[in-house]
């Protein structure tokens, strides 16, 4: 496949727009919960469940565009919040979900959630571990090893998907459960951002030559044995850190279970070099034809950032179809 031009990178965001409702027996079943209602729910947790005492120190944290984030210092430890002003708990649910399900394979560090809820005045909050984050973004290799076990370790049993929908960027996510992967990721991942673009831009071209691809896809799975894999659906440098021993941190996921490869998909922003994959690779072997779906995977991304940030992007996104209109004859 052809070399598309990598252009700036965004910072995830989230909106709730067609995320589904909490589930009502979710704090039964899951180890996150869902906060009772009082002047301040935050407070009230971290001085009960949180088990501290006091509060020492509430500290802004920068990095994000949509939440509010604040570092809170305890005599029990430090607490990471993010509130959001004005939706629901449901998009604090999709990330609890997410760093759940990736928490419990115990094999990449990533924040442990604690707690989501409705904020009194309007809006949510989301209350997680604090990890104080090192200088660098950590050795490629342990993260390459780290992924592909965590890929290996989170399977499903229902297919391919997510029990909640979710967002990318700010992009709604679609995770109806499916047994057949080429259909999910042709259906649920490349129509849905081609219909959004033709929505949007009136973009027929990119629609028609993409649903075209999206119904030629197949040959490029064959002899692929494809599993369910957890991955965290958004992994890109600003997704990426290690903490203060070094030890890799991936954080504010688009979890779904998938196809391993298409973790690659936002690799023109992460800056994965040899020894990742090298490591990775090790864990999960490379299948058959990796190197012909690869760009296919970076489509959806370039979509996604052409629906987000303008016509900038559409220029990659459109050379990966043609490209593969003309290999698959389509």
């Amino acid at each position: 496949m052809a070399a598309h031009v990598s252009l700036n990178c965004f910072p995830s965001s989230s909106s709730p727009s067609l995320l589904r409702s909490p589930p009502l027996s979710y704090a039964k079943r899951q180890p996150v919960s869902v906060a009772a209602m009082g002047d301040d729910p935050i407070k009230e947790w971290i001085l009960s469940e949180g088990k501290a005492t006091q509060i020492t120190k509430i500290s802004p944290v920068g990095g994000g565009c949509i939440n509010q984030a604040n570092r809170y210092d305890t005599d029990a430890g430090s607490f990471f919040v993010k509130r959001n002003r004005s939706i629901g708990p449901s998009m604090f649910e999709a990330e609890a979900l997410g760093l759940s399900a990736m928490y419990e394979t115990q094999t990449i560090r990533v924040p442990k959630p604690f707690k989501f809820g409705s904020l009194p005045s309007g809006g949510s909050y989301i209350i997680m571990e604090f990890i104080e984050f090192g200088s660098s973004r950590g050795n490629q290799s342990e993260l390459g090893r780290r992924l592909a076990e965590m890929h290996k370790s989170g399977k499903s049993d229902k297919g391919f998907g997510f029990d909640v929908n979710n967002t990318i960027g700010s992009t709604p996510q679609m995770n109806t459960w499916s047994s057949d992967w080429v259909q999910f990721y042709a259906e649920e991942r490349l129509g849905f951002q081609v219909r959004l673009a033709l929505d949007q831009y009136g973009d027929n071209m990119i629609y028609e030559k993409g649903q075209r691809l999206a119904k030629s896809i197949g040959s490029l799975f064959d002899n692929v044995v494809i599993e369910p894999c957890l991955l965290h659906g958004d992994l890109w440098s600003g997704n990426i850190s290690s903490d203060k021993n070094g030890e890799p941190v991936i954080l504010d996921p688009a979890c779904y279970y998938g196809h391993n490869e298409a973790e690659f998909g936002m690799s023109w922003c992460a800056g994965f070099g040899g020894s990742f994959y090298d490591a990775y690779f090790k864990v999960m072997p490379k299948q058959p034809g990796f190197e012909k779906r690869r760009d296919l995977y970076l489509l959806y991304h370039y979509l996604n950032h052409y629906n987000l940030f303008g016509s900038g992007y559409r220029s990659s996104a459109m050379s990966i179809i043609d490209d593969y209109l003309r290999m698959l004859q389509a």
